[in-house]
């Protein structure tokens, strides 16, 4: 029988959404590798998915290159709240700008697969500031990706 099982980067995975997205793909039967660097993901978000044999914890920052065999690749890395993207915003546009051209360079690379996820910041000067964060905004948002 054939194995559809998927080998899958996501970087950010340390993440609120990252972390449940590692979840996600592991319980459909997919080799998850989580990349992040911890300056705004948390290990306590995926410390219960370690004893799994097919999730690897990778601690790497996407604005250097990352070498691996992936069929997918979901680039979640960036500090997305204005607390954190404030407090650093040069790391912040690094981490945009050089992490995107990274993981495409990988996915290019492998032939793998990407999506490249963002904040509501794509939509523009809101008329309610802070700017609500809603999931199915950012559902929707995904949806068009694919």
């Amino acid at each position: 029988m054939y194995n559809l099982k998927k080998r899958i980067l996501v970087s950010g995975g340390a993440g609120f959404i990252g972390s449940h997205l590692c979840e996600r793909l592991l319980k459909e039967g997919n080799e998850v590798i989580c990349m992040d660097n911890f300056f705004t993901g948390d290990k306590s978000n995926i410390v219960h998915l370690l004893q799994n044999p097919y999730f690897e914890l990778v601690r790497h920052d996407v604005t250097e290159p990352f070498f691996a065999e992936v069929d997918e690749i979901y680039n979640l890395a960036c500090p997305a709240s204005p607390v954190h993207y404030q407090y650093n915003p040069i790391k912040t546009v690094k981490t945009s700008v050089m992490g995107a051209i990274n993981m495409l360079g990988l996915a290019k690379r492998v032939n793998a697969r990407i999506l490249q996820a963002s904040t509501s910041e794509v939509y523009g000067d809101p008329k309610v500031h802070p700017q609500q964060e809603r999931l199915s905004r950012t559902i929707a948002y995904f949806k068009t990706c694919l």
